[in-house]
């Protein structure tokens, strides 16, 4: 018998298949240890064959099989060959994405404990008192672990065990993330909209249906009921979240109603516990897999349902090789298992919005909150006022006011600031010099509470000057305002106030995120600052108010989907508030009142924007009625990027030429930030009526071949810094 493997180097120069020679428990989808150039690597096997072309001075060895199953099923392997050639990725780098970094590189096995059991009953004399325990102990419990039997009983557990009274057998031990995550299973009625929801997703013959709720309206038990269903029917399902501070709260009413049957995976899980997670899912003792992007990989088979929560989240796409949008993949998969996909959000994107609108989606609206709840009012806050008023703070005199009252009433509030850190950057009032990093074309953020300066997009730490290092002088200000100094300042506001700061500086560790929504969710602290990570779908009944601090923060970015982004995410945190009995409200504050963006985010007026958003697209001629395609490329000597740029521009030159009415713009630049982490990026920008030169664009670039040059494409990318 023969192996078709590929190896596991994402090279492009061995992106090939190798034949070896094997046994016949070698089987096709297997992970593989094969003699390669002068050192030993695993592969994946893709076939089994009788009979090869390989002469036999030539043919090697299998030399052994790394698990005693296949880690890639056949959707598998499928699905890898459908993503390299869709992507111009290598085959290897493709197969990855289906197996759990830690077993590829061996640095996690599987965990056994030994357990002792009674064999048989015996008569044990009163002499061996501790025996004689031991036995008894045993006969009133059956089995018990080795090491606490060896701790307890001493000696006595080999004599007995020697002795064939007592026999002793290895179990496979599952790590548990989240262990203490479990929930009340609160059986719910569903609303007659809630049903109805259900009823359309099983009644329509197309594969994807859109889900539009708003904030509250119970979109998550829709969900829910539909695993139920297909648990029912033996069949598996994927549940994929945005962000991974929104999985334990979703695991845990998983947890409340399947059990055991739902699985975590996502990259703050220790090797092991991921690992474990993983295998639960391929051997099939956890049937739901839930978790963020990459979970739309699990290695589940006969799925019934595949659900993408807040799927107009940017995070959806990937930013690395191979860059996959996950819907593209979900819809792959739910094709391929006769599977309905589940797209769900209060804010759809407008490209999602608009298929949905002409019928390619199944539609299905939730136009109010369960048990008809108010939407929080929004009070739109003009902070010129307030600066003309000689308040120069980040907190306009109505939120002050608001936070005081929700305060006395016994009730939280949600602040919300897209920028963390103490402050935006640190400048030189005598002559503009502004803190920025060594590596990375960006200004510095300071953090009070380590006294440092840190680039966001690198990490890297630096000393706060002295003095002003481009004069000398000493007057060194801080500009902006980040959730570090919005907590500073309601400490001094409100002394007695219990405030927590939730943001990638505050949430580090597997269970960072769900600690702090927990001491939140338990009303251990009345505030929550945070970043966009408390924007999204968490659900805390006594947030009575939500402050948006800077509503114009993220709406004059050079990206055409600014105005889309502000809008989904005013629209989002301001779900937070009134989620239960009592009325929420929500304090807008912005320097731009009049933005047609923002009046149509404190109206929730989703169709509003869209309309006016979808008619500015199609006026301007950007997605969905035209694809951006980005070719990035990166190195560390400028020299050599350039040169890479001038030969991958040359080349798209000639697809340009041969399609020119295919091109809306063609143009090569710098990247907006010109360097991050040493490495200097330039782009070649195109806007295509379609996408039929896609295919010549991704080879174009696949052959582009230097050693310390990164040359890749990215198709609507979702961050074009």
């Amino acid at each position: 018998m023969f192996a078709e493997v590929i190896v596991d180097i994402a090279h492009s120069d061995v992106d090939k298949i190798f034949d070896y020679a094997c046994g016949d428990d070698i089987v096709r989808g297997m992970r593989v240890a094969v003699p390669f150039g002068n050192g030993v690597t695993t592969g994946f096997v893709m076939r089994v064959k009788e009979a090869t072309d390989v002469p036999p001075q030539k043919l090697k060895r299998v030399l052994r099989r790394e698990e005693d199953f296949p880690s890639l099923n056949e959707e598998a392997l499928m699905l890898a060959e459908t993503i390299a050639a869709r992507y111009r990725v290598s085959m290897a780098l493709t197969l990855r994405l289906f197996v759990p970094a830690e077993m590829r590189t061996g640095k996690v096995s599987t965990r056994y404990r030994t357990v002792i059991k009674l064999a048989r009953e015996t008569e044990i004399s009163d002499r061996a008192k501790r025996q004689r325990e031991l036995y008894d102990f045993m006969r009133d419990n059956g089995e018990a672990d080795a090491a606490f039997l060896r701790e307890r009983f001493g000696s006595a557990v080999k004599a007995l065990l020697d002795s064939g009274v007592l026999v002793s057998e290895k179990r496979r031990v599952f790590r548990d993330p989240y262990r203490d995550i479990g929930g009340e299973n609160v059986a719910r009625k569903l609303t007659p909209s809630q049903q109805n929801a259900v009823d359309t997703v099983k009644r329509t013959d197309k594969t994807v249906t859109l889900l539009h709720g708003v904030t509250g309206s119970g979109k998550t038990e829709i969900y829910l009921t539909l695993i139920a269903d297909v648990l029912k029917a033996g069949k598996t399902a994927i549940f994929l979240v945005p962000e991974i501070s929104l999985t334990p709260q979703m695991l845990s009413q998983l947890r409340a109603r399947f059990g055991s049957m739902a699985a975590i995976l996502h990259s703050g899980l220790s090797a092991g516990e991921r690992f474990d997670e993983w295998m639960r899912l391929r051997e099939g003792s956890a049937r739901i897999a839930i978790g963020a992007r990459s979970a739309v990989f699990a290695p589940i088979e006969n799925i019934g349902v595949i659900v993408i929560d807040e799927e107009h989240d940017g995070s959806y796409s990937s930013e690395s090789a191979p860059r996959y949008n996950t819907f593209d993949i979900a819809y792959l998969r739910a094709r391929h298992n006769g599977c309905k996909l589940i797209l769900g959000s209060a804010t759809p994107s407008v490209e999602t919005y608009r298929r949905a609108k002409e019928g390619e989606f199944e539609l299905v609206k939730l136009p109010e909150r369960i048990n008809a709840r108010p939407m929080p009012a929004v009070r739109i806050v003009d902070m010129r006022r307030e600066v003309r008023k000689g308040n120069a703070t980040a907190f306009s005199a109505m939120l002050r006011e608001r936070l005081e009252n929700c305060l006395e009433k016994g009730n939280q509030a949600i602040l919300f600031l897209n920028r963390r850190g103490y402050s935006q950057t640190v400048i030189c009032r005598d002559c503009g010099y502004v803190a920025s990093c060594e590596s990375c074309d960006v200004a510095l953020t300071y953090h009070s509470d380590e006294n440092v300066l840190k680039c966001h997009y690198c990490g890297a730490n630096y000393k706060l000057p002295p003095a002003c290092p481009g004069c000398g002088g000493h007057h060194l200000g801080y500009v902006g305002t980040g959730t570090q100094r919005v907590v500073g300042d309601l400490k001094k506001m409100f002394p007695s106030a219990r405030i927590l700061r939730m943001d990638v500086d505050t949430t580090s560790g597997k269970e960072g995120h769900y600690r702090i929504l927990k001491q939140f969710s338990e009303h251990a602290a009345d505030i929550l600052v945070g970043t966009q990570m408390v924007a999204k779908g968490h659900d805390f009944p006594q947030v009575t108010l939500v402050g948006i601090l800077d509503a114009d923060m993220s709406l004059h970015f050079a990206d055409y989907r600014s105005g889309e982004r502000t809008f989904q995410l005013i629209t989002q945190v301001a779900g937070r508030s009134g989620r239960a009995q009592e009325a929420g409200e929500v304090v807008l504050q912005t320097y731009d009142p009049e933005n047609y963006i923002l009046r149509f985010a404190a109206q929730y007026d989703y169709e509003g924007f869209y309309e006016h958003e979808i008619s500015m697209r199609e006026a301007t001629m950007f997605p969905p009625f035209a694809k951006i395609v980005r070719v990035m490329i990166t190195g560390e000597d400028e020299t050599e990027t350039l040169s890479a740029l001038k030969s991958v521009y040359e080349k798209l030159q000639k697809i340009y030429a041969e399609n020119p009415d295919n091109f809306l713009f063609f143009n090569r630049m710098h990247a907006p930030i010109k360097r991050i982490r040493n490495k200097f990026r330039y782009q070649v920008l195109m806007r295509l009526l379609d996408g039929r030169v896609l295919k010549s664009i991704y080879a174009v670039c696949a052959e582009e071949k230097h050693r310390n040059v990164l040359v890749y494409v990215e198709e609507n990318p979702a961050n074009l810094s």
